[in-house]
């Protein structure tokens, strides 16, 4: 599966994301920290993060809130992504620039589970506030709620 998300964080860099000659200090943060996540690379991507980050998972329907602290919960984040799920896709479909320390990005990402293989779809935001050049924040926004049981009279996404 890593070359799987390797496929979809290159191909990022193949659409209209990269047009800009100067990317913010938050978007080249980022685009780092994706690169050695699709690379599978824990130390790098903990290395993306300051000593006091803060990760917070919202949590979505079928996964639970939480929140990670510092460097090892970095770690804690992303060992439990890269060692507990099997990545389906993982698509990054844009990005919006706020200023040089903040990123807004938004995806979806399709995962079974290694323990029971239940399978988990989620659409989601992640916001990301940037100093130094380390990201400094991360929080997520997911719904893994099926288009199709969005009600009222506007239907489905």
């Amino acid at each position: 599966m890593k070359s799987l998300i390797y496929f979809f964080v290159k191909d990022f860099n193949k659409r209209n994301f990269n047009k800009k000659v100067m990317k913010t200090q938050a978007r080249q943060a980022v685009d780092k920290m994706f690169e050695v996540f699709a690379q599978q690379n824990i130390d790098a991507i903990v290395d993306a993060f300051s000593d006091d980050t803060v990760l917070i998972h919202h949590g979505t329907q079928i996964m639970p809130s939480a929140k990670f602290i510092g460097k090892e919960g970095a770690r804690m984040f992303f060992e439990f992504n890269i060692n507990a799920l099997e990545v389906v896709y993982f698509n990054i479909n844009e990005f919006v620039e706020a200023g040089n320390d903040k990123l807004f990005v938004f995806g979806n990402e399709h995962f079974i589970s290694k323990q029971d293989q239940s399978e988990m779809k989620n659409r989601w935001v992640q916001i990301y506030t940037v100093k130094d050049g380390l990201i400094t924040k991360m929080e997520e926004f997911a719904s893994s709620a099926a288009p199709e049981s969005y009600g009222g009279n506007a239907g489905g996404l």
